[in-house]
């Protein structure tokens, strides 16, 4: 006899795991399938970001920005240490314990929410129902009363650098390097290459990027996209645009790399080669033919605004369906999905939805670009304060960037809020919260924030929108 479960959710990544705990805390049966194992045939959960994305990643950028402030920034403070030195095994193993952590800790909150863990391959068939194989071919069905599909995403390959894992590695590869490359390629200057190549760039490495498109991060606002490339060739990233590759090569260990630009063609030698090209929908083999879900031509499960398939009680969240591919707006994709079943009147604010670029400084940003409103025709004013001008910054020693924030010209009402500087994933926060409540750029000017602080540089900012900033001179305007 088939098992039977209110909800059965495909993945155990942000989208899958939130989603089978809110729905366990609604009080449904739950099981969640997950595919990857571990050393002892048992599930691992947590999918890309724990084990082998944003978490791992950000271990790493931690740990790599200590070292460089204790290179560089320790004697300013007057703190004198020596030279300092990497030991990337243990950098690695700090890594490792906090996945490991992590990951543990959503087996813990499945086991004390009374989620079901299956281990296997899921596929959707007919009538909402899951087909699990597991790692040995074994197959069964697994009766659900709805289906969310969180499968997740997976590195985009290309044809002119295949990954062999030990000289071209994709995002995942570049987690585990055991020593720090010499020379290090990058193909793609987008978020995953320029959080990879920082890290180990900090590190000693000489890093080349090369990106095929012409303009640097053109998902930024344009001014926030121009800072932020200056700082990061000033850290010393060599960022080479409009440079597609054509071709690599492996001679005597190391990666000879061919690329064309504008002016001809080129070759570089690397020590190391990363692939970071985007990632794809990890949708093959997850659809049986005849369960009524469609995908568009890129691979993503089409989903209307509330993530519903065009098949009865399947659902789609995360990475697999339109939109950033981000674990935040995964999760709450998930939350919202559960509640709908659950017959709450759930809906998700995509225009506030943030975005963020874990470099050093930080990359944030929320709701529209300045480029944005000008091809839509939106009348707007924009209002930038400097982190050299903020008191907290400086004291830090930590000065490079600016808080920028649009508003309607009419209205007021706050469009969006792109940072570049310390701290930006958390101050753009300030502004999320500000915009879901349809705030005035004039609302966040008449809050009292902490001095002194880096959250100043937001409230200036918004001072400046009106062009009333206190602590920097301020804008004529027409």
């Amino acid at each position: 006899m088939a098992e039977k479960f209110d909800i059965v959710v495909i993945g155990s990544g942000p989208a899958g795991y939130v989603a089978a705990i809110k729905a366990a805390q609604l009080g449904m049966s739950v099981a969640c399938v997950e595919q990857w194992v571990d050393d002892k045939n048992g599930a691992v959960l947590g999918g890309t970001c724990l084990n082998v994305g944003c978490i791992p990643s950000k271990a790493l950028l931690d740990s790599s920005q200590k070292f460089v402030e204790a290179r560089d920034s320790f004697a300013l403070h007057g703190i004198g240490i020596g030279k300092p030195k990497i030991d990337v095994a243990a950098m690695q193993e700090r890594k490792k314990k906090i996945v490991g952590q992590l990951t543990g800790g959503i087996a813990g909150l499945f086991k004390h929410n009374g989620v079901t863990v299956i281990q296997g391959r899921g596929k959707v068939v007919s009538g909402a129902n899951v087909e699990v194989t597991d790692k040995d071919g074994n197959s069964r069905v697994v009766e659900a009363g709805d289906v969310i599909i969180a499968a997740g995403s997976e590195p985009v390959r290309i044809p002119p650098a295949p990954v062999d894992g030990e000289s071209i590695v994709d995002s995942t590869g570049a987690l585990e390097f055991s020593e720090v490359p010499k020379r290090l390629g990058v193909i793609g200057a987008g978020v995953i290459g320029l959080e990879l190549g920082s890290v180990w760039g900090r590190l000693g490495a000489e890093v080349v990027l090369l990106e095929a498109l012409d303009d640097f991060l053109p998902m930024m606002d344009v001014q926030i996209a121009r800072e932020t490339q200056k700082i990061f060739r000033k850290q010393g990233l060599d960022i080479r645009l409009g440079a597609r590759v054509t071709g690599t090569e492996l001679k005597k260990g190391k990666v000879e790399v061919t690329y064309d630009t504008a002016e001809g063609s080129h070759t570089e030698t690397f020590d190391k080669l990363i692939v970071s090209v985007g990632r794809r929908p990890r949708s093959e083999e997850l659809l049986a033919s005849d369960c009524g879900v469609t995908l568009d031509e890129r691979g993503f499960i089409y989903v209307n605004e509330f993530c519903a398939t065009e098949a009865p009680h399947v659902y789609a969240v995360g990475d697999v369906v339109r939109g950033p591919m981000l674990a935040h707006k995964g999760s709450e994709e998930g939350v919202m999905v559960v509640e709908r079943i659950a017959g709450k009147p759930a809906q998700l604010n995509y225009d506030c939805i943030p975005s963020v670029i874990y470099t050093h400084p930080e990359v944030a940003a929320v709701g529209k670009t300045e480029q944005e409103l000008k091809a839509d025709g939106v009348e707007y004013k924009a209002g930038v304060f400097p982190f050299a001008a903020s008191g907290r910054a400086l004291a830090a020693n930590d000065t490079e960037g600016m808080v920028k924030i649009l508003a309607d010209a009419e209205t007021d009402r706050i469009l969006g809020c792109h940072i570049v500087g310390p701290s930006a994933a958390d101050l753009t926060q300030q502004v999320v919260i500000a915009m879901e409540f349809g705030s005035s750029a004039e609302d966040l000017a008449l809050m009292v924030f902490g001095h002194p602080t880096l959250s100043e540089a937001v409230h200036e900012a918004a001072l400046a929108v009106d062009g009333h900033a206190i602590h920097v001179a301020n804008r004529k305007r027409k």
